[in-house]
């Protein structure tokens, strides 16, 4: 199963998003039941959520 983690797993308390794969805590939590399509098109929105601290 494919999968944005890095390994980094902290979440940033601006924006609630993990600072390694900018997943939120519910993404997280619900990856492994996420269908495949389901999981590319969190995949793709991913490249466009920047950190916090960039915005």
């Amino acid at each position: 199963m494919e999968s944005p983690c890095i390994k980094i797993c902290v979440i940033d308390p601006r924006d609630g998003l993990c600072e390694g794969c900018r997943r939120s805590r519910h993404e997280i939590a619900r990856w492994s039941s996420y269908t495949d399509a389901e999981r590319r098109t969190i995949m793709q929105e991913l490249k466009l959520r920047t950190p916090s601290a960039q915005r």
